[in-house]
């Protein structure tokens, strides 16, 4: 059987994450902080802390990816560390339900900005988002070079527009420091916890990514210290670029003028370059939408492959094309249910749940986060013999500040969202009957196969 091949360098493996955290979330997710917030100063400081806590996080993370290199990311760490349900949990919700979401909200967020330059009905943003999806699964089942190449040049460009906009706002004529008050809001600080809370939701969306190369270790040379490296220094450079493009827009908006807004970003290039800044701000969205889902197709399919290769999913879904070496089956179901997803999208039934999905994704993926974070210290007492190339800067602090900062966005989004955090808990526990359907069924066919004489089935034990 065709395996994986370890193909992809420090480049790669940094620009997978970048490209897969900037998308359309910063050009637009500024708007709904500055409408919890309602001042410059704390809205900055939103996306500070949003990316200190992802850097604990990838801090955390890494050790795991170095010492467990394959392809699965935390699928393949929780369920070394807790067990294999809680493995099959976090692949049901990333794998198989989270990602394809992702990808179906990116892809119609940039057929919505095809509009821009050539006028689009409902019916053709539908279209032009499932070609999106077509086109990238295609080009990813050709070769993970392919797409690792397609992925490095999206990203250099993507990051040349926003240091493009950042430069526009804060050099061309229309902004100003006038524009930045109120510098804080006149509420006293305990009560702007609870909305500081739900404004960093947002801004972790924005930052989701940091993990996304982890998924496919097993496609990464020198993983023990390219891992690492590639992890800490994305997540680097995109808290630096979102903390400075965010400044600019309340530098040429004001906070009052960002909250009002829908279109933060072109709103902003529209003060200083009028309509050709409206067009260079669709741009970025179409680059910084399409480099994204490029980074998440490329990596999200490898979770299912994993899943299938440990007999949690169909065997079938953990194929390798000969040529290729790449999980063709898995990129080709995730593609479809993406695409299903798009198609369904602007559904007026479906469409309040759509638009608060970020919520629902944060909210899930934290709590596999956070035990991500505890697995390092479970496993550093269950399996002190394992090789760990990395060991995480700051142990045990960093996991136990990002276990316990999850644990405040949680909490503090039940309170302030309930119907949200049970919605997000609903999807996860969603996987526990096909889990154990599944499990029934390996353990009849490896009884079967034990009453027959043959060796039991692989990956069914």
């Amino acid at each position: 059987m065709a395996e994986l091949r370890r193909q992809l360098g420090l480049l790669d493996s940094t620009m997978i994450n970048v490209g897969t955290m900037i998308a359309s979330a910063i050009f637009i997710v500024p708007s709904a902080i500055a409408l919890e917030l309602r001042a410059s100063v704390p809205t900055i400081l939103v996306w500070v802390a949003g990316g200190a806590v992802s850097l604990l996080g990838a801090l955390s993370v890494a050790e795991l990816g170095a010492a467990m290199p394959r392809a699965g990311g935390l699928y393949v760490y929780l369920t070394r560390a807790y067990g294999p349900v809680w493995g099959y949990l976090y692949g049901w919700s990333a794998g198989v339900v989270i990602n394809p979401a992702s990808i179906a909200a990116i892809a119609v967020g940039f057929a919505t900005y095809v509009g821009f330059f050539a006028p689009l009905s409902a019916a053709g943003i539908k279209l032009v988002a499932v070609a999106s999806i077509a086109a990238l699964t295609v080009l990813n089942c050709l070769g993970v070079r392919l797409g690792a190449v397609t992925q490095n040049v999206l990203t250099f460009l993507k990051i040349g527009l926003v240091v493009a906009l950042i430069a526009i706002g804060f050099g061309l004529p229309g902004g100003g420091v006038a524009n930045l008050a109120p510098l804080w809001p006149e509420a006293p600080l305990g009560r702007l916890l609870g909305p500081f809370g739900v404004a960093l939701v947002a801004a972790l969306w924005a930052y989701d990514g940091w993990i996304e190369i982890t998924y496919v270790g097993g496609e990464v040379r020198d993983p023990g210290r390219i891992l690492p490296r590639a992890i800490v220094l994305s997540t680097a450079i995109v808290i630096a670029l979102y903390c400075l493009v965010t400044a600019s827009f309340a530098y040429v908006l004001s906070p009052a003028k960002m909250a009002a807004s829908s279109l933060v970003a072109s709103d902003a290039a529209q003060v200083t370059l009028g309509r050709s800044g409206a067009a260079l701000a669709a741009v970025a969205i179409l680059v910084a939408t399409l480099g994204s889902n490029n980074g998440i197709v490329l990596t999200a399919a490898r979770i299912p492959y994993a899943m299938a290769r440990d007999g949690v999913l169909p065997r079938w879904l953990a194929g390798v094309h000969p040529r290729f070496l790449t999980p063709v089956p898995s990129l080709l179901v995730q593609g479809v249910v993406a695409a299903a997803l798009t198609w369904i999208s602007t559904d007026p039934s479906w469409q309040g749940t759509y638009n608060r999905l970020f919520t629902y994704v944060v909210l899930a993926e934290f709590v596999f986060y956070a035990m991500a974070c505890g697995a390092v210290l479970r496993l550093r007492h269950t399996a002190p013999a394992l090789e760990r190339p990395y060991r995480a800067w700051g142990y045990p602090v960093t996991p136990l500040v990002f276990i316990a900062f999850a644990l405040f966005l949680v909490g503090n989004t039940a309170r302030e969202q309930p119907g949200d955090t049970a919605m997000s808990a609903g999807l996860i526990l969603a996987g526990l009957p096909l889990y154990w359907w599944w499990r029934r069924r390996a353990a009849r066919a490896a009884e079967e196969a034990r009453a027959a004489g043959d060796a039991p089935l692989p990956g069914s034990a």
